[in-house]
């Protein structure tokens, strides 16, 4: 599949779920996937930091094929290499990670997101080839450490006038807060533990995307 092939079922998916074995209340992550595809979720990501390379690929790989049979986008996170050994149909970079434009060069179909911070770094992300941005992490988050203070929801309107491209927006997100970033433009909130954590996964995940989709 080609890049604009990928980000055409990009721009229609709404809720992007994080998924990662350690914030899915002690359920495995392929069972989590399983919830969040019986919701209609269109966008995956696959977050594992501790992993080892083989591992992680035998994981990623079975994200794939649950994806693949529901028709959803699957992203790696950090890892080019892994996105493309597992036929992922993207990557989400850090700060740290590879950069956008070497990851465009090696990559050129997967869709690239970049994590930003401020009107900066989305304007550098974009410029390099980014496919969307991520603004975050707009609310408090315990899902990832060492990560920078709020941006708060505001960020989103100082941003988002400036993108030629997508962005989504991350960082503890859940049903109560949704809105507040639902009025500032945001139509591709992405989330981890308001669905992976929840009792019931797919009501969780149904909840939210009715949310997002009350605004398009």
């Amino acid at each position: 599949m080609d890049h604009a092939t990928r980000m055409a079922r990009f721009a229609a998916a709404d809720l992007y779920v994080v998924i990662t074995e350690a914030f899915c209340g002690g359920r495995p992550a392929l069972e989590v996937l399983d919830g969040v595809l019986n919701a209609g979720v269109t966008l995956v990501q696959c977050r594992e930091k501790d992993l080892t390379d083989k591992a992680y690929v035998e994981h990623a790989q079975a994200f794939r094929e649950k994806t693949g049979e529901a028709n959803a986008l699957l992203i790696i996170d950090d890892r080019v290499d892994i996105a493309l050994a597992a036929e992922a149909d993207g990557v989400h970079l850090g700060r740290e990670d590879l950069p956008v434009a070497r990851a465009r060069t090696v990559a050129p179909d997967l869709i690239i997101g970049a994590s930003t911070h401020c009107l900066e770094h989305a304007m550098e992300a974009q410029e390099a080839g980014a496919s969307y941005v991520n603004i975050g992490p707009i609310f408090g988050t315990q899902t990832k450490t060492g990560t920078a203070d709020p941006v708060t929801p505001a960020m989103i309107g100082r941003v988002a006038p400036h993108l030629r491209i997508p962005f989504t927006t991350m960082g503890g997100i859940k049903a109560h807060n949704i809105d507040e970033v639902l009025r500032q433009g945001a139509r591709h909130a992405a989330v981890v533990t308001a669905v992976t954590e929840a009792p019931d996964v797919t009501a969780a995940a149904k909840e939210l995307r009715q949310k997002i989709r009350a605004y398009r």
